[in-house]
């Protein structure tokens, strides 16, 4: 191998979340080189369940570039990972044995903002199983809603599928008009609310957004109900766009799994508002990673 390959950096971007982590390789000019999957990476399951996960995916886009052991000391490692604000998490993290040049960590919000705006200032609404706010203004971190579910994360899919529920026992009991999707939502219970309650006792977010697709389904065909309630998560979700302006981001993105469905539902001064975002959470991964050589 030359001098000149030897000196070659290669930057490797990852981004971790609850339902899987990704992984890639460029070289200095950008080129892909590898990709790599795993399973669930957030610090919700453990540090060392965490890191094992990033580990595979990393193991995987690493075999698929091809790059022998003495290429992987020239990696500068960029890793977005969920849960990363918890408390020991950045130390536990930091003090994991790596094989690479350097590694950096950051929320899996803050590598997606990083991505959507090209690391730029800019902020992000995610909007998904849950919902948050995010940005980055000169230096300064821009933090909006996001406390987690049930009490935050307004206008998310754990929020559409909450208003289902409560609505359809209204309306079971007669407080409320009943309408094709509550008539559906109480149908998943057996008609019977005590089956709902043994439900709740149990459900996470997630199980309450496994209901948003039911609700925007029903909101798309008229139902009032199911309108009133995507009206209602797109005014939350409107929100946090104008809050992120007020607080000083100079673009916004909205991303996730709601951002196409909703989008329809926001206001039309915010729905003009809103850039495409520039590239995904692994790119932002990939930003932070180049910027080890910056700071050299």
């Amino acid at each position: 191998m030359s001098d000149i390959a030897k000196s070659a950096h290669y930057f490797l971007g990852l981004d971790g979340g609850g339902t899987g982590c990704r992984a890639r390789i460029e070289d200095a000019d950008g080129t892909v080189l590898g990709q790599g999957l795993s399973g669930p990476a957030t610090t919700r399951l453990g540090i060392e369940q965490a890191w094992a996960s990033i580990t595979r995916a990393f193991d995987a886009a690493i075999e698929e570039a091809g790059l022998s052991a003495a290429d992987i000391r020239h990696i500068h490692a960029g890793v977005g990972l969920a849960g990363i604000s918890r408390k020991g998490a950045l130390a536990a993290l930091r003090a994991i044995e790596h094989p690479f040049a350097s590694i950096d960590f950051v929320s899996d919000g803050e590598g997606a903002c990083l991505g959507a705006h090209s690391g730029r200032d800019g902020a992000i609404v995610i909007a998904g199983t849950g919902s948050i706010g995010l940005g980055l203004v000169e230096g300064r971190q821009l933090r909006v809603g996001g406390y987690g579910f049930p009490i935050s994360d307004e206008g998310s899919g754990a929020y559409l599928g909450l208003k289902a529920v409560q609505l359809a026992l209204r309306a079971h009991d007669g407080r409320e008009q009943k309408t094709a999707l509550l008539a559906e939502i109480m149908q998943r219970f057996q008609n019977d609310p005590a089956e709902a309650v043994a439900w709740m006792d149990r459900a996470s977010a997630t199980d309450y957004a496994a209901l948003a697709p039911m609700v925007l389904r029903h909101a798309d065909q008229g139902d009032s109900v199911a309108r009133r309630i995507v009206q209602n998560a797109a005014g939350h979700i409107d929100t946090l766009v104008r809050t992120l302006f007020e607080k000083g981001a100079p673009r916004v993105c909205l991303l996730g799994g709601l951002a196409s469905p909703l989008e329809p539902w926001l206001a039309p001064d915010v729905r003009r508002s809103l850039k495409p975002i520039d590239g995904d959470a692994v790119s932002g991964a990939i930003i932070l990673a180049r910027r080890a050589i910056c700071q050299h």
